[in-house]
């Protein structure tokens, strides 16, 4: 099955916050998919804080969700970034209204 960017999302949407247990797609933590020419995954991704200590769990996630796919681990490419910095102007209307906003 063709790997597609919406496929790559839908996965992203089973990936939860540890802290919030809100996907991190919801949350707007993912800025950018990529499907690349070799089958593999090019994912530019913030967290909601700078030395947020869980990124190495959800990473873990992301990879797991991922493979589901059919996606090498060596075919995901995770860029951090906190350029834009996020804010909760980010999150989807799902999500605020989970955390009651």
């Amino acid at each position: 099955m063709k790997i597609s960017e919406k496929r790559v999302r839908e996965k992203l949407s089973e990936v939860l916050d540890p802290e919030l247990n809100i996907s991190i797609v919801d949350l707007g933590l993912v800025y950018e998919v990529k499907v690349l020419k070799n089958n593999g995954i090019y994912l530019k991704m913030t967290l909601t804080t700078i030395g947020c200590p869980l990124f190495s769990l959800i990473e873990q996630e992301v990879k797991s969700k991922l493979r589901e796919l059919g996606i090498a681990n060596d075919k995901i490419k995770i860029a951090l970034t906190f350029d834009p910095p996020w804010s909760m102007e980010r999150m989807s209307e799902r999500a605020k209204a989970m955390l009651g906003m």
